[in-house]
């Protein structure tokens, strides 16, 4: 398999250099060149015909912020930014994956060896998906409201990481205020989930709150399990509470999409529903499948051609990306 072909963008020269010399340290990814803002990059992007950008979300002119809208606009890839990690760039951090950025990382401070070996550690794992990421043009956002629902009573359940967090805005703009009462798991950095509650409620019908341990699932609410040292689970079902759990990591990552997805399977069975975003199999596949098994509704990323899977036991079908919303509320809805 050729490598992948990285184009580098930021104002800055040594953050560019400290960049560069980590991307170049992860096998099979070469660094194709290096720009200093949105104009030398467009030049680049059309010479060298990168497999991913990364970008800076701060510079001076065009901001990041800008150029990734016009990327997505006119010439989709895969962006990974990088930001300095205050609380305005957290938000900033937001409105990038929002966007359609595949993940947003903290710049490096320093050239201090295990700063950069725990950002090559990412990188590589983010870069080995990225190459592969279906990047779509940015659709036109819906201003119709969506009606109300009759809810049948499931619990419904979503995981994902940064690179869903467009799919996580998509999915529930297209909910009701008195959507079903909703959990998420999303792999976000430090300082990432609040923004990203606080940015969903600004956009979407329902209420969204960062979850607490003892809160009780409520129709009409969002639940986002919060970034830190435990696993957000469900106990039981109706009538259920959601628990911050201090276990280790499962697949290396806390909290887990699997394990939220494993405890509506024994809570919940068939009256919960599982809506996995992300394409891979090291965390949620195997939650989803105990759900599945358990009786419960599951959608998936679909193996080839886009869109998803709805399957329940040994009963599937294709979902489009276009129709999720609808099929999901409609698996919730009597």
């Amino acid at each position: 398999m050729a490598g992948t072909k990285v184009l580098v963008v930021d104002d800055s020269l040594t953050m560019r250099a400290l960049i560069s010399g980590a991307l170049e340290r992860i096998p099979g990814v070469e660094v194709v060149g290096m720009a200093d803002g949105a104009a030398e990059a467009r030049e680049l992007v059309a010479s060298t015909w990168p497999d991913v950008m990364t970008l800076d979300v701060e510079m001076p002119g065009m901001s990041g912020l800008e150029y990734l809208a016009e990327i997505m606009d006119t010439k989709p890839m895969p962006v990974i930014m990088f930001s300095t990690r205050t609380q305005d760039g957290a938000a900033e951090s937001i409105e990038a994956l929002r966007l359609g950025a595949i993940d947003c990382f903290p710049k490096p401070r320093v050239a201090a060896p295990a700063e950069l070996d725990a950002i090559i550690a990412k990188l590589a794992k983010r870069l080995k998906a990225a190459k592969k990421a279906d990047i779509k043009p940015k659709a036109p956002p819906k201003t119709a409201k969506a009606p109300p629902i009759d809810w049948n009573g499931r619990l419904l359940l979503v995981g994902g990481d940064a690179s869903s967090t467009k799919s996580i805005f998509d999915l529930f703009s297209g909910f009701p205020a008195n959507c079903p009462p909703t959990v998420v798991v999303q792999h976000l950095g430090p300082g990432l989930v609040e923004s990203m509650a606080a940015k969903l409620a600004e956009q979407v019908a329902p209420k969204v709150v960062v979850a607490a341990d003892g809160m009780k699932p409520e129709q009409g609410t969002i639940y986002l399990a919060p970034h830190g040292d435990a696993h957000l689970v469900i106990d039981s079902w109706p009538h259920g509470t959601l628990r911050l759990l201090p276990r280790d990591p499962v697949a290396g990552e806390r909290p887990s999409i699997s394990l939220l997805f494993a405890s509506a399977a024994k809570a919940a069975a068939s009256n919960a529903v599982g809506v996995l975003l992300l394409n891979s199999n090291e965390d949620g596949a195997g939650g989803l499948k105990a759900l599945n098994a358990a009786g419960g509704y599951a959608f998936s990323p679909a193996d080839e051609g886009g869109g998803y899977t709805l399957a329940r036991g040994m009963v599937s079908q294709p979902v489009g990306s276009d129709a999720l919303v609808a099929g999901v509320l409609k698996m919730c809805s009597k």
